[in-house]
């Protein structure tokens, strides 16, 4: 199969779809493989490197798109991009299709078939694919979340870790999934006073004793939640539901109760977000205050460390892509998880959940492929 990698162009997303290691790959296994002059620079990887691994350099997106059995992407096409997909093409990716209907409708139009990252399951009931970018994402909401602290940022001027005698940052984490448990792992290393609430006893049980004190935990209900983002310097919503729009957790009347120069990063926001207030950011504007509260709410959080981002994404897709190359459709058909992943096919919408986030009609994977 001939298989395309454009560069990324959303705003400041520097992450390939394809690493010269996983390019290397495909071509062992026989598959012709088309990368976009420049589109591993975000990760330090030359155009040589791509093409001593056995890729064919080409000057722009427009070949790619034209010319490649099966595209693979990181972030969601754009406008430009989803204009140039076209029926018998497979496109891999993320796609979190749930909040944003104008990119389903360009996709649905193109005839694609389009398999998303964020949906593809594994035997464990896991996201295998979505896992490495909400584990970055979940260390990065942190990381952000100290910045954002900061009394030049906007912040309460509160130090995550507090020093002897002066009491560390509160960070209450909603959700105690991927994102959630690295968000707590980093805040917790820093000394932060950390709680994570969930609605699942299980989870909350495992998270329990897997931080042996370090962090505490809550059943999460409205109740509190209220009383933790209340008293809480930081909130980092968490919240996943796999393809359905982020439930909104967090209303605007509560928030205006919060202390002034408190922090809400919401890593939710590529599902639509948590918190009532929420609205898409990108790394080149990446904060807004609303009733004194700094929002941290970027889209694409990992395409700031892309080169350890590029990586742990390529690790986990890369079997899936092989598979999707070496058997087209038929690789869906057999594989119960690929077609989990399987979104939009042929115009029409094969995911329940981003169907009835849309409200648009729905038919199954496997029905729809037999069309």
């Amino acid at each position: 199969m001939r298989v395309g990698v454009p560069r990324e162009i959303k705003v400041h997303e520097y992450r390939v779809g394809l690493t010269p290691e996983a390019v290397r790959e495909y071509a062992a296994a026989g598959h012709e493989v088309l990368v976009e002059t420049g589109a591993g620079a975000g990760i330090s990887a030359p155009d040589a490197a791509y093409e001593a691994a056995g890729a064919k350099i080409v000057a722009s997106a427009a070949e790619v798109f034209a010319r490649a059995e099966l595209v693979v992407k990181v972030k969601e096409p754009q406008p430009s991009e989803w204009a140039q997909l076209r029926e018998g093409q497979i496109l891999f990716t993320y796609l979190h299709l749930a909040p944003d209907p104008k990119q389903t409708e360009g996709l649905l139009k193109s005839g694609v078939t389009a398999v998303a990252y964020e949906t593809v399951t594994d035997k464990a009931g896991g996201l295998p694919l979505l896992a490495p970018m909400s584990e970055v994402a979940g260390r990065l909401a942190i990381e952000a979340a100290g910045r954002c602290l900061q009394r030049h940022a906007g912040g309460r001027g509160v130090l995550i870790g507090g020093v002897p005698g002066v009491p560390p940052a509160r960070i209450a984490i909603i959700g105690g999934g991927v994102v959630g448990t690295h968000a707590a792992r980093m805040a917790a290393g820093l000394g932060a006073d950390v709680v994570i609430l969930d609605r699942s006893l299980p989870r909350l049980r495992q998270l329990d004793e897997h931080f042996g004190g370090r962090a505490r935990t809550r059943f999460s209900t409205l109740h509190a939640i209220e009383e933790e983002i209340l008293a809480a310097d930081v909130v980092i919503g968490a919240v996943l539901i796999p393809g359905a729009a982020a439930p909104r957790l967090v209303s605007r009347a509560q928030l205006s109760r919060m202390k002034r120069g408190a922090v809400l990063v919401d890593v939710a926001i590529d599902q639509g977000g948590c918190f009532e207030t929420s609205r898409a950011t990108t790394h080149a504007d990446p904060t807004f205050e609303v009733d004194g509260v700094i929002h941290y709410c970027v889209a694409n959080m990992p395409g700031a460390v892309p080169l350890t981002s590029s990586y742990a994404l390529n690790n986990a897709t890369l079997p899936f892509g092989l598979a999707l190359a070496a058997r087209g459709l038929d690789a869906i058909r057999s594989d119960p998880h690929l077609a989990a992943g399987l979104n939009i096919h042929r115009g029409r919408i094969t995911n329940a959940q981003v169907a009835e986030s849309l409200r648009q009609s729905y038919e199954p994977a496997q029905t729809a492929l037999a069309a």
